[in-house]
């Protein structure tokens, strides 16, 4: 082959191996993001959850007879 099919490819590889490299690194610190928020509301539900619990024993320990 010649010399300007290795030069050609080079030159179109390389800048699409960049961006996707940039790509891949945008994305893993957009999910550890996106974990701290989840991990945050998770802790959340589960208080709201005992709350629910709580309330719910408390209207069945005031039924009315």
């Amino acid at each position: 082959m010649d010399w300007w099919v290795y030069l050609t490819g080079a030159l179109i590889a390389g800048p699409v191996m960049w961006f996707l490299h940039r790509f891949d690194r945008r994305n893993t610190e957009q999910h550890g993001s996106n974990m701290a928020v989840l991990e945050r509301i998770e802790k959340k539900v589960d208080h709201i959850d005992d709350r629910v619990d709580h309330h719910i024993n408390w209207h069945l320990g005031n039924k009315e007879k």
